[in-house]
């Protein structure tokens, strides 16, 4: 008698999310776990797909993006993500969380990356947390609480200042019962307007409340150009005054002038991880993305228009075109565009590819899934990794490429039972073509979907299908450093 399985992909090449070789073999999915590894020859299924010639992975993770509010908003809202064989996200990054605080007019930027005020209506992390149980995502949510809303609530908004010790004391208690409630992580991104002022000091005040519940830190430093090796000193710092492991976000080294620098800050992140775990999610695109800041405009950095409230007719234009149309300065344009969002050309592709290619490197998006002429990395990071910097150009290869997407990013973030394909883990899946995949998104064309995804599975479910989209399953779980 034969074993029975509700889903087995067979003669699949396993990509098994360690590292490790490649193997030819059968998946067998029972529920929401992988049951069997191996020849299945003698098990049989409810579904049985046929997987000669393409290969089999963990479901992705993205190590860092803004999807807080976008798995709150059904299948359609994930396509972006799960088209590239993405099930899990790590959501509240760069000190942007759309819980715990609840905003009664437009947050100021960038929290407003996340939307106006009318998506602002979480009072607690597990008011958040509910909402995924109601509402399940179509994916996985592994999330963090932003420094920014806890120090625009505490501070009642004045901001441009350091916090008292009991302003700090109130965004400790507050993200102490975040935590309690299934947030796992702090994060901060200190180059932004709302938390320039803060000092390392408050820095590791609030993030104290990491150190009892186990969590993890994760920061948009302070800076990442002239002063980038000041800012990883100082994001270790924080981890080891909180007693946690760091995470910097999207490594980079920026500006014209910082080109060629990451020999550097790579040297400099090893030296200190012998004291300390530290490690870095990168995107693979000399291009980043936020909201338009006009202080910060260059001629020598070139940007295009994600979006603008009062001038949408400009998104996807480059900013020079856009003052030399309306006959002003980069700044004065810039301003006239505001509230707005932009891609900036502001990386050397040696540096990514140096960043990326490190043995501590996860591949995360940055994507910003609310801009309307969204960065390429929204819907092209994953598969871009895979084709143009494993297959073409032989960076890696695919086993570390999906390594650096699965199974490293589970270990970094304490995400048990995910990221690997062996019996017991949980069925996140995707199937892919690893002669033909590759992403279609470009910098004039954001939105196209991947090539080479043909199916993903969350939990045990078919999520997304190639030349279907998005299926009906909101098969989705809060997922808690320390659990799956």
């Amino acid at each position: 008698m034969s074993l029975r399985c509700d889903l087995i992909l067979r003669d699949a090449t396993i990509f098994d999310g360690t590292g490790n070789a490649r193997t030819k073999g059968d998946v067998g999915v029972t529920g929401d776990r992988i049951v069997a590894v191996g020849d299945l020859g003698a098990y049989s299924a409810d579904r049985e797909v046929i997987a000669t010639g393409r290969a089999v992975a963990p479901g992705f993770i993205d190590a860092h993006t803004h999807d807080d509010r976008a798995v709150l908003c059904g299948p359609a809202c994930m396509l972006c993500k799960m088209s590239q064989g993405v099930s899990t996200v790590v959501v509240g990054n760069c000190g942007i969380s759309l819980s715990p605080v609840r905003m009664k007019q437009r947050p100021i930027p960038p929290l407003d990356l996340l939307g106006d005020e009318s998506w602002w209506t979480f009072d607690s992390f597990g008011d958040y947390a509910r909402r995924l149980s109601d509402e399940p995502a179509p994916v996985n949510t592994y999330a963090m609480i932003g420094h920014m809303p806890l120090r625009v609530e505490a501070m009642g908004g004045d901001v441009k200042r350091a916090a008292t010790d009991k302003e700090a004391e109130h965004m400790r208690a507050r993200l102490a019962a975040s935590l309690r409630e299934g947030a796992s992580g702090f994060s901060t991104g200190l180059y932004y307007p709302p938390n320039m002022e803060a000092p390392t000091d408050e820095v590791i005040a609030v993030a104290q409340a990491l150190r009892d519940a186990g969590g993890i830190y994760v920061s948009h430093m302070r800076d990442e150009a002239n002063f980038v090796l000041d800012s990883i000193n100082e994001t270790v710092r924080i981890g080891e005054g909180s007693g946690v492991p760091v995470v910097i976000s999207h490594h980079k080294c920026s500006m014209p002038e910082n080109f060629g620098r990451s020999v550097e800050t790579l040297a400099l992140i090893e030296r200190l991880r012998e004291r300390h775990k530290v490690d870095f999610d990168v995107y693979p695109y000399y291009a980043g993305s936020t909201v338009l800041m006009p202080d910060r405009v260059r001629p020598d950095v070139a940007i295009k228009i994600a979006w603008s409230n009062p001038h949408p007719e400009m998104e996807g234009k480059f900013l020079a075109d856009v003052a030399k149309q309306w006959n002003m300065g980069l700044k004065e344009a810039a301003e006239k565009l505001l509230p707005a969002g932009a891609i900036m050309f502001q990386m050397e592709e040696a540096d990514v590819r140096r960043i990326m290619q490190h043995p501590l490197s996860m591949i995360g998006s940055d994507g910003l899934p609310h801009d309307t002429f969204p960065h390429p990395r929204l819907w092209g990071c994953f598969p871009r990794v895979l084709g143009y910097y494993s297959r073409e150009l032989k960076l890696f290869s695919m086993e570390t490429a999906v390594h650096k997407m699965t199974g490293r990013v589970a270990e970094v973030f304490g995400i048990v039972d995910r990221g690997v394909i062996r019996p017991g883990a949980y069925a996140d899946l995707v199937l892919f073509d690893p002669a033909t995949v590759k992403d279609a998104a470009d910098f004039d064309h954001p939105t196209r979907p991947s090539i080479g995804i043909a199916e993903t599975w969350v939990n045990g479910q078919s999520a997304y299908v190639f030349g279907q989209g998005a299926t009906e399953a909101r098969a989705g779980r809060l997922v808690t450093r320390g659990r799956g």
